[in-house]
């Protein structure tokens, strides 16, 4: 059991990496150079709704990254519109800009790419809902083990 639970976590690991690949490899295909995979993520995981940086870096898991770093260079580059909550002037919200939003459909479509590309490998739907369900009972596992002090 210990070999494959350190085979599942070593693998999930790899898998986000690649991912990443996946995402600046689209970039570089269609040419944008002023925005990394990891913020490219947080775009899409903000998707055509506004939210504040707390919700967002609840949303996503951004390896090894600063989302409110993410968030400024984002800003400056005009794929995020970030204002002031009118109620709490220390809270601030973000939503994509018209440059981010053009981005994210070209990344969906990226994704529609990788997924019918996926079904010709043999790849079956439920084998995804599978693999996602004993995903998420190890992060509800992992979830506990740092919630309980032992």
């Amino acid at each position: 059991m210990k070999e494959q639970y350190l085979l599942t976590s070593r693998l999930i690991e790899r898998l986000h990496r690649r991912f990443l690949d996946v995402i600046k490899a689209e970039l570089d295909r269609l040419g944008v150079e002023d925005i990394n995979n990891v913020q490219t993520l947080i775009l899409f995981n903000i998707g055509e709704e506004t939210l504040t940086v707390g919700e967002l870096t609840l949303r996503g898991y951004y390896l090894g990254s600063n989302v409110s770093y993410n968030v400024k260079k984002l800003v400056e580059n005009d794929y995020l519109i970030q204002e002031r909550s009118a109620h709490d002037r220390r809270m601030t919200r973000v939503r994509l800009s018209e440059k981010g939003l053009g981005l994210i459909r070209e990344i969906d479509k990226l994704y529609e790419r990788n997924a019918s590309e996926l079904a010709e490998t043999g790849i079956k739907p439920e084998d995804l809902e599978q693999i996602n369900k004993v995903l998420m009972r190890l992060e509800r596992f992992w979830s506990l083990q740092v919630s309980f002090v032992r």
